[in-house]
This record gives C-alpha cells, sequence and structure tokens, in this order.
C-alpha cells in the first residue's frame, strides 16, 4: 500500500506530498544488499579449506556488512531530507534517528561522498578472495559463486537501485551518484 507523508514531508521540487513506504517495500528496496551480502559469505564459507576458518571470515564479512549500513545511517542519513520519514526507500531515515539527531540537510552531498567509500570493500573483498583461491585451487562452485557474486553486486545491485530506490528517492537529485547521472 502507497501511503502518503504528511504535508510537512512535501519533495521539495515539485510540492507534492513524498511516498511513504511500508516496512515490506523497504524490505524489497533492501534485498540486493542483502543478496550480495550473502553470496558474499558463501564465498568465504566456500573458499577456505577449513570450514572453521570459512564461517569465521564468512562472518566478518556479514558483520562488515552490518556495521556499514549502520554506518551509513549514522554519518549520511543525519542530512537527508527524509531522516525519521517513512518516505525512505530503504528505511533507514527511521533507523538513523534511533542512532543521532537530525543535521543539516545542505551537507547531504558532502557526507555521502565522504562516506560511501566505507562500504565499497564489500564489492571488492570477495572477488579479490575468492578469485586469488580460484586461480591457485580451481573449484567450480567457487568460481559459481564468483560470477553469481559479480553479477548481483556489480548490474543487478545497481540496476535494482536506480530503478526502484534511487529513482524513488526523494534525494536523489543532490546524490552524488544518482545526481552525476542526470547531468
Amino acid at each position: 500500500m502507497n501511503r502518503k507523508v504528511p504535508n510537512n514531508h512535501r519533495n521539495s521540487k515539485d510540492c507534492q506530498p513524498a511516498r511513504e513506504y511500508s516496512g515490506a517495500q523497504e524490505l524489497v528496496n533492501n534485498i540486493p544488499y542483502i543478496a550480495m551480502t550473502v553470496l558474499g559469505a558463501a564465498i568465504f564459507v566456500v573458499g577456505f579449506v577449513d570450514p572453521a576458518r570459512g564461517w569465521i571470515a564468512a562472518s566478518a564479512y556479514v558483520t562488515y556488512s552490518v556495521m556499514g549500513a549502520i554506518w551509513i545511517m549514522t554519518f549520511v542519513c543525519p542530512h537527508c531530507q527524509r531522516w525519521n520519514t517513512g518516505s525512505c526507500p530503504c528505511g533507514y531515515g527511521r533507523f538513523a534517528a534511533r542512532l543521532g539527531k537530525k543535521k543539516d540537510s545542505d551537507h547531504f552531498k558532502e557526507k555521502f561522498k565522504k562516506h560511501i567509500p566505507v562500504i565499497v570493500p564489500l564489492w571488492f573483498v570477495p572477488i579479490l578472495f575468492g578469485a586469488g583461491l580460484v586461480v591457485r585451487s580451481f573449484s567450480w562452485p567457487l568460481l559459481v559463486l564468483l560470477v553469481v557474486f559479480a553479477l548481483e553486486a556489480f548490474i543487478v545491485l545497481p540496476l535494482f537501485s536506480k530503478k526502484r530506490g534511487c529513482a524513488e528517492c526523494p534525494q536523489r537529485d543532490s546524490c552524488p551518484w544518482m545526481g552525476r547521472k542526470r547531468q
């Protein structure tokens, strides 16, 4: 169900009420990130010969993924116009309100650029680790996981974000990623 946000949460560009997302819609918008995390963790589980080390590395990767999301909620989301509203496509805005106070929205782009590199290793660490192992000791299951991970991380996630979460984000014009694609 698409609910509308109260009048004090209007899109600044068109003065229309911003869309409000249900928990289910927020979950759907996060599925590509979750899938990338699960696939990345699977690469570590399958890649290590010692299962204990594989599970430890996978757990560390999942923890880093969760902590990366919390990092974004802590340092980027407070600068978003949709902080503490239901109009954040991924739902981070509501969680961010529990982590800290609202900050100046004029600094969103600057904070996004500064803090997004914190999560960038999530896209590359599994590939670098897995590719090294495939070269040293070939494994079909690991190769398949690497290919699926790469497709998910570099094609599905960006396309899904562009078409769903980012396309519907009320702050997309000031986003360094989406804003530059529109110029």
